[in-house]
This record gives structure tokens, C-alpha cells and sequence, in this order.
């Protein structure tokens, strides 16, 4: 990113007084460009905090020609300057990722064919993708205090894909910033003889997030719509009645309770985000010779990853039919593409951050007793 004077912004006339403010945030701590509609006559640098609380536009990036504009215009007056048309066009802000293309919407029809796992948009530069990866860490870290600090609301993550997709990675990366008091990670493995004499929802339903805080499921409840799909012999093995094992509806019933489940979690405030990461056979591959061949990778390694991949396709149509059945308004499905590692944890990391910016979060007010007692322990302080 060219760096500019970060006090500098300029402005612009939309319609009537609403104008398109266009400048450097104070409070980053780098020089990323903000855009932001405001209602201000004047908008003069240093912005004062109540001004910071524009309404921010994500996913629109400086192009080098809008760089030298701020550059020809710094400390002049620019009003009615540029219009709104050649605001995005001439002056060159550029529109960013497009996070609705991995969104699968309610009741459309799912073939993975048509998502390809190799996938990176107009990012053909790591180095870019991970610059703008360490602003959404950043942006994330402030949505989260806010999250927690006004305490109505959660965000549940799910995290399901094939063997050596790069879930674990992803997690570390996007969540490296987040406060650890308010995230909660649960990797779910093969469940427990405790947890199988219970409903195939209750050892997912008791690791919710609670309010104020961000929930991680590294695997999840889908789990029993997908391995246990492809292996009909666990179904058998588990504590249910013949009736519920033979039943031939049994999946379709389970598409019903999860969407049941996920829609009273939404109606009491739980926000649900669902990532399929949509890696290619031949990376896993490669992927997996590589934990043989590099030692400090050999624990990573099982033998029984080889043997699952002679069920491959047997498990995209167990996707495919989870994700087509499951993907509603209230808790969509993302298909991301997970054949560069760096990409997929952008991705993530926009779909995230966007979320997080929707719910209009905000701290919580103070109110005037509050305020009083605040300013009567500011003088017991002062008078020590």
C-alpha cells in the first residue's frame, strides 16, 4: 500500500447533503484507505471520534490511480469535486472480493463441479492476499471487543471439509487476533460413549458460544450427515432404535432437525456462518505426502486418511446434498476454494468480518448514574 498523509481526506457531494467521504482512518494502524457516507457539511482532518462512526463500505481497495489523486488534491478543497459515478470509476476505487459467489442461497441447486477448488479471483499475488488478510485479523479483533462488550449477541463458526483441507490452518490464521477471553474453538472427533447415548444435536448443542463471544466448530454436527452417510456401519454401531437405523428417510429427517436446530439458534440471537472447504483430490494428495515426507508433519499423518479417500466421491455427494439441504437465509453455506491456503483464509476472513459489520454492534451506553460515579472516582483518584 503507497503510504499518504494519514490526516488527510477529501470529500464529495452524493445527493443533497449525505456526501461520499473518502480518506485515511486515524485509529488503523496502517494506511488503508476507508470509505464511508457521512451527513457532515464539513469533514476537516484530524476526525474526531464521533466522526469516525461513519458507516464504513468493505471491499473497496485504493487502485494507484486514486492514490495520486489524494496526492494531487492534498490541502485543497475538493467539494463537488468528483461525482458519484466517477468516484468508483475514474478516481478508481475498485469493488474487492465478491464473498456472494461462495454463498450457496436457500433452495438452489449444488454441484461442486461448479466450484472450482483452484479459485482466487483477481488475487494472483500471495503477498497481497496476505496484506489484506492481516486488515481483516484487525478489523475482527475490534468487531470482537464490540461483540463482547455489548454481550446480546454470538457467531457460530462451522468448519467442515475433507482431510488435510487446511481447517486447522485457517483458524489460526484468521482468529490470530481475536481476544482468547472471547473465542471458544471445539474440534469434535469420533463422539464418546456418553455422547452417542444422547440426540446426534446434544454434543454440539452444549458447546454453543455464549452470548458476547465467538464459537468455532472444527467439525460439527454435520458430521452425522456426512461420515456417518458414507459409512452406514456407524449408524448400526450407534444407540438408536432399528426403527430410526432403517429408516430410509432417515437423512432427510436429519436435514429437517439440523435446519430446526440452527433456526431457534438464530431466532435467540446466534448468528451461524457454515464453511465447506472445497479442496481438489490431487492437493490433498499432495498435501498428504507431504506430512510423510516432512518429519515434523509425520503427526499429522494416519493411514486411515488414504484408506477414506477411496470413499471420495462417495463423500461429495454426501456434501453436496448437506450443503443443498441445509443452506438457509439464517445460516448459510460457503463454498471456498481451498487449493491455495492463503486464499481460503482471506476468504474466510472477508465473509467473517462482513458478518461481524452487519449486526451493528455497538458498547454498550452510559447512563448518567454511571457517569456520575465515574467522574466521583476520577476526583477520589485525583485526590489521593
Amino acid at each position: 500500500m503507497i503510504r499518504v498523509d494519514r490526516n488527510f481526506i477529501f470529500r464529495c457531494r452524493v445527493s443533497g447533503k449525505t456526501r461520499l467521504a473518502v480518506g485515511l482512518s486515524p485509529r488503523s494502524r496502517d494506511d488503508r484507505v476507508r470509505v464511508a457516507l457521512a451527513t457532515p457539511e464539513t469533514i476537516r482532518p484530524p476526525l474526531t471520534r464521533r466522526q469516525q462512526s461513519f458507516t464504513s463500505f468493505r471491499g473497496l481497495r485504493p487502485t494507484a490511480k486514486f492514490v495520486r489523486s489524494l496526492r494531487d488534491q492534498k490541502g485543497r478543497s475538493t467539494a463537488g469535486g468528483y461525482t458519484s459515478e466517477n468516484i468508483l470509476g475514474d478516481v478508481g476505487l475498485s469493488l474487492g472480493m465478491n464473498t456472494d459467489k461462495f454463498r450457496i442461497r436457500e433452495g438452489s441447486k449444488v454441484d461442486l463441479k461448479d466450484h472450482p477448488t483452484d479459485f482466487t479471483g483477481d488475487y494472483t499475488d500471495k503477498k497481497e492476499a496476505v496484506k489484506d488478510l492481516e486488515q481483516n485479523v484487525e478489523q475482527l479483533r475490534e468487531l470482537q471487543n464490540v461483540l463482547y462488550a455489548e454481550d446480546k449477541q454470538s457467531l457460530l463458526i462451522v468448519f467442515q471439509a475433507m482431510d488435510a483441507a487446511g481447517k486447522d490452518g485457517a483458524i489460526e490464521h484468521v482468529m490470530s487476533g481475536v481476544n482468547p477471553q472471547g473465542c471458544h474453538v471445539v474440534s469434535f472427533k469420533q463422539p464418546s460413549d456418553e455422547e452417542l447415548s444422547h440426540d446426534f444435536l446434544w454434543r454440539c448443542a452444549k458447546n454453543l458460544p455464549e452470548r458476547g463471544k465467538i464459537g468455532i466448530f472444527n467439525r460439527s454436527h454435520y458430521e452425522e450427515v456426512l461420515v456417518v452417510r458414507v459409512h452406514p456401519q456407524i449408524l448400526q454401531g450407534q444407540h438408536l432404535s432399528d426403527e430410526i437405523k432403517n429408516d430410509k428417510d432417515i437423512w432427510k429427517k436429519r436435514f429437517e432437525q439440523i435446519r430446526n436446530f440452527e433456526s431457534t439458534l438464530s431466532a435467540n440471537g446466534t448468528h451461524i456462518l457454515k464453511f465447506f472447504l472445497n479442496v481438489s483430490r490431487e492437493e490433498q494428495k499432495q498435501r498428504f505426502l507431504s506430512r510423510i515426507e516432512e518429519e515434523e508433519k509425520n503427526w499429522k499423518f494416519s493411514k486411515g486418511d488414504v484408506k477414506e479417500r477411496g470413499h471420495w466421491d462417495d463423500y461429495m455427494n454426501a456434501y453436496t446434498e448437506a450443503i443443498a439441504n441445509t443452506s438457509t437465509g439464517d445460516a448459510p453455506w460457503y463454498i471456498i476454494p481451498a487449493d491455495r491456503k492463503w486464499f481460503t483464509r482471506l476468504a474466510v476472513s472477508e465473509v467473517i468480518v462482513r458478518k461481524l459489520e452487519s449486526l451493528k454492534l455497538s458498547y454498550p451506553a452510559v447512563t448518567a448514574e454511571h457517569q456520575a460515579e465515574l467522574a466521583e472516582a476520577k476526583k477520589m483518584l485525583e485526590e489521593e
